[in-house]
């Protein structure tokens, strides 16, 4: 049977130093963002019904105002978040000024809100590179309005979202044949869905380790599990505000939730408390694999201390005979003989045979 790979660990990474940048600070709306500004901003534009579909990608946030108000389904999806493009958007399509200090907001938990007649979420894309055996995050914010959503990101290379846009570049499906409710449903499903996807991956690092500990017991070890440990912790705080955010989709009164989409809300609610019962079930694994950590090195230690105190054990009436015989007196009859060198040699090894056969007969080693 072929041995699993090792965990990959980057040398630029210490497991043991806590990384400040990647903990969410839970910041109030109204902080000031120290967001790093953004050299490009990709501005997607779907609009689409039963019959039609068209997709744009615009030059600037000004050219999606011609949007507003038309009856077909539009999604527009912001890649980039940069303040002057977010005021735009958000002032031509009146959305609230507290949902676009939000957007800009980073290292936010999940939330929902409704303020004037737009519906809010604000929620985590969860990645895993699997260079690093890192988890990394993204804050996705999403809109909806009137025959609308608008959703905002970071990194356009971090994109869960392609199934959906292949659903509506396809004629026939249950996406073209919905509103814009149905849109928001189909996104929040695909990031929840993803989250089951970083999971198995973790998975399979938990399931590396549990073969790596029996047969390399030592600090590097320690550290791939306390490395995996931080991981698990920031994915597992990352996905469990996302229950109370569907949770509150589902008791929303929203003018532009209709009645038959509960039930697909209802869908991706049980999806994300089922992922943090998992996701709490590989944190227990992951502390599981430290006690299997410290069960083999204490193991380790007592085989050492075993083959040592058997060691002793057998040298120690051959010290006796020895010290006995170097004792500096004159009158000791076995001095003079002269085959007391190899009879005292005899007497020796004779001992220490059969003590080894004593040992063994015992089964102590």
């Amino acid at each position: 049977m072929a041995k699993r790979p090792l965990l990959p660990i980057p040398d630029a990474i210490n497991p043991f130093r806590v990384k400040k940048q990647r903990l969410m600070n839970f910041n109030p709306v109204t902080a000031t963002t120290s967001r790093k500004p953004v050299d490009h901003v990709k501005i997607t534009v779907f609009e689409y019904d039963e019959n039609h579909v068209k997709e744009e990608v615009m030059p600037d946030a000004q050219s999606c105002i011609r949007f507003n108000g038309t009856n077909a389904v539009k999604w527009i999806n912001v890649d980039g978040v940069r303040r002057e493009d977010v005021e735009i958007i958000c002032n031509n399509f009146n959305i609230h000024p507290l949902l676009m200090e939000d957007i800009l907001s980073e290292g936010q938990r999940a939330k929902m809100d409704e303020i004037r007649e737009h519906l809010f979420c604000l929620l985590p894309m969860v990645y895993f590179r699997a260079e690093s055996a890192t988890v990394e995050i993204e804050q996705v914010s999403m809109i909806l309005g009137k025959n609308i959503v608008i959703s905002f990101q970071d990194d356009p290379d971090k994109d869960v979202f392609n199934p959906v846009r292949e659903k509506i570049r396809t004629g026939g499906t249950k996406l073209r044949n919905k509103g814009a409710d149905y849109l928001l449903y189909t996104l929040l499903d695909t990031i929840v869905d993803n989250y089951f996807v970083v999971m198995d991956n973790l998975g399979e690092r938990i399931e590396i380790l549990e073969e790596i500990i029996p047969r390399q017991p030592n600090n590097r070890t320690l550290a791939r599990i306390n490395f995996l440990r931080k991981e698990m912790l920031l994915f597992k705080r990352s996905i469990a505000p996302v229950r109370e955010l569907m949770n509150g989709l589902m008791k929303s009164e929203n003018n532009w939730l209709k009645e038959d989409t509960e039930k697909y809300f209802k869908d991706v609610y049980d999806h994300i408390v089922q992922a943090n019962d998992l996701a709490e079930s590989y944190r227990d694994l992951v502390m599981n694999l430290q006690e299997l950590y410290h069960v083999q090195m204490n193991q380790k230690m007592n085989e050492v201390m075993k083959v040592l105190a058997i060691v002793t054990t057998l040298l120690a009436p051959l010290t006796v005979i020895t010290g006995i015989y170097g004792m500096n007196f004159d009158v000791m009859p076995e001095l003079r003989s002269p085959y007391g060198y190899f009879i005292v040699l005899g007497v020796m090894l004779f001992i220490f045979v059969s003590m080894i056969f004593v040992f063994r007969k015992r089964g102590w080693f």
